[in-house]
């Protein structure tokens, strides 16, 4: 996986915010996932950015005090634990 990678979430995914946390529902497992604040804006991110993960490193880099190899660890962890879980797929830019 790389930055120039696009995530694409799935079909089966439903997500909703509440209470400043995203809950998801997988249809096809029938799993429900909870993401912390930061998994929420991380979530967020990548729909406001259509997926691009340039982008989105770019728009959480402005959001925390935060060293970029760190984010890029951590953002890359996080991507990989959704595609694991079948909630989102990665797809060349």
């Amino acid at each position: 996986m790389s930055f120039e990678n696009k995530v694409r979430f799935s079909d089966t995914v439903f997500a909703q915010e509440v209470d400043g946390e995203m809950v998801l529902l997988d249809m096809n497992s029938e799993n429900y996932f909870g993401l912390d604040e930061v998994g929420t804006s991380i979530w967020r991110a990548i729909e406001q950015e259509n997926g691009d993960l340039a982008e989105v490193f770019g728009v959480l880099l402005d959001m925390y005090d935060v060293d970029e190899e760190t984010l890029k660890k951590d953002l890359m962890i996080f991507v990989e634990r959704l595609q694991d879980s079948g909630l989102v797929n990665l797809e060349p830019l």
